[in-house]
């Protein structure tokens, strides 16, 4: 559809209609802008956020059996 062919459509609907449009086009543009601003990452942002224990590579007393 060309841009006459949906000029044409859009004006020949009724207000309240054309209303709508108006707004999901608002919309359209909201999410293509949303989506375009994504923060680049920052490396070592989550440092100090997690604990491990001491303990953390020592095999688990469950899987004795196995081993």
């Amino acid at each position: 559809m060309t841009d006459v062919q949906l000029l044409t459509e859009i004006s020949s609907l009724p207000a309240n209609l054309r209303q709508e449009v108006s707004d999901f086009v608002a919309f359209l543009k909201y999410k293509k802008q949303k989506k375009t601003t994504v923060k680049k990452r920052q490396f070592g942002y989550a440092k100090g956020y997690f604990k491990m224990t001491e303990d953390f590579d020592n095999p688990l007393d469950d899987f004795k059996e196995y081993m």
